[in-house]
């Protein structure tokens, strides 16, 4: 085998990062009658201004500065009331509007359990930058109270070199909770026009992500007509069941999440390649759990049953396999990272690669694996667990941020060339 190149920089869960979130309470009650919310905005529509004034005041005292135009949130929670419960907001003063949306906010810390599988794109934005050195984008698994997972992202600069450096992350983190709904099931959602992208997070919107936005596979995709797009697959979980769904964005501004149909999207793992293979798409997929399967579809929402790939075939994998992000494109194939189940569930990260065309071919794969739950990457949340949802190629080296014990995320380069020929 080879050495990696281990960065020392880690990222771990952090409770302090919160957001405002809207606190749902149903509108009427289970008889029928009012309930709690017209309760509530009815006392509050019975302050008198100073009163009112003087409640508000304590909330922002508690707050405003932990979080980014707290009353501008608070006045768009209260629009929501107000057009759930037709009220007449010309009569209402704007300080009981924000203190009526204040009562139906919360604080969500968004990452106090757990920061975990990333993925990992280049940044749309690749100007001033020196020589060698690439903007990145990283999608990161953020888990929170009662274990819902949603999307967080931070930005960095890769290189020259085996060289990583992550951008500040913001003083304050935003929501995009605002939801459009479009055809088909999918919605589009829109990051705050004054937000970075490092301080936005993607929360669940639908019925069928109630429980989460989990692993999201992020790739930029190069369509037929020289158009490139990002698109991510992820894990949509309602709390019962899961299905696959889509994340498609041409500026990271605004996001489409939608859901895929078709006899694959039922399972979770899937993995996009970055263009059309023989004027199909091509995903990457596990729909028996166990095994890798190549699929194709000539459309990007519906997918198949696909073909048998992998197999477990080394101890380390013999439980299961599974695709560990997008394949990379390289001039001697499809770089494929997968990870594999052992013996006491311990996870290991390992490598394929696929003939350039006709990737149902293997040509090449690790005997052992590139990466393994090690001694200082087991303890965690599910430990001896090292997991990816995509790496990045800069030049000769594979640069690779993985998730630890489902609960932190740390970073390698690999050595392309030293990758490539251990390879059988």
């Amino acid at each position: 085998m080879f050495d990696v190149i281990h960065c020392p920089l880690r990222l771990q869960a952090d409770p302090a990062r919160v957001v405002v979130r809207p606190f749902h309470i149903a509108i009427e009650a289970a008889s029928g009658r009012p309930g709690r919310v017209r309760r509530i905005v009815d006392a509050v529509l019975a302050m008198n201004g100073e009163e009112a004034e003087a409640e508000l005041d304590l909330v922002l005292r508690d707050f405003e500065a932990r979080h980014w135009q707290t009353r501008n949130v608070f006045r768009s929670r209260y629009v929501t009331i107000e057009n759930a419960l037709r009220l007449d907001g010309a009569t209402i003063s704007e300080v009981h509007k924000q203190l009526i949306g204040a009562y139906f906010c919360h604080e969500y810390s968004y990452a106090a359990a757990a920061l975990m599988n990333p993925s990992i794109i280049a940044h749309p934005d690749q100007s001033g930058l020196s020589e060698g050195a690439v903007r990145i984008a990283m999608s990161l698994r953020a888990v929170g109270e009662g274990h819902i997972s949603s999307v967080a992202f931070r930005e960095g600069i890769l290189g020259p070199g085996p060289l990583f450096e992550l951008m500040p992350e913001p003083p304050f983190a935003t929501a995009a909770d605002s939801a459009a709904e479009l055809e088909n099931g999918a919605i589009e959602v829109h990051r705050n026009r004054d937000s970075s992208l490092s301080g936005t997070v993607l929360f669940p919107m639908t019925a069928a992500q109630r429980n989460g936005l989990e692993d999201l596979r992020l790739v930029q995709f190069a369509h037929e007509d020289g158009t490139r797009e990002w698109i991510g697959t992820y894990t949509a979980y309602n709390g019962a069941t899961v299905r696959s769904e889509l994340l498609r964005t041409h500026d990271f501004r605004s996001f489409v999440l939608a859901p895929m149909a078709g006899p694959a999207a039922r399972n979770k793992g899937m993995a996009l390649f970055p263009r059309k293979i023989d004027g199909q798409y091509l995903m990457i997929g596990r729909q028996d759990g166990e095994n890798v399967f190549l699929i194709r579809s000539n459309r990007l929402d519906h997918w198949g049953e696909g073909e048998l790939l992998l197999t477990p075939k080394y101890p380390w994998e013999m439980v299961q396999l599974g695709n560990c992000g997008s394949p990379i494109e390289l001039d001697e194939g499809w770089l494929l990272l997968t990870h594999g189940v052992g013996a006491m569930r311990k996870y290991s990260i390992g490598a394929v690669l696929l003939d350039k065309e006709d990737p149902s071919k293997v040509i090449g794969r690790m005997t052992q694996p590139l990466l393994s739950a090690a001694d200082e990457d087991r303890e965690g949340y599910v430990p001896n667990v090292v997991y990816t949802c995509g790496a990045l190629k800069q030049d000769d080296l594979l640069f690779v941020p993985y998730g630890v014990a489902d609960s932190s995320v740390a970073f390698v380069f690999v050595p392309i060339p030293e990758l490539l020929a251990s390879m059988r």
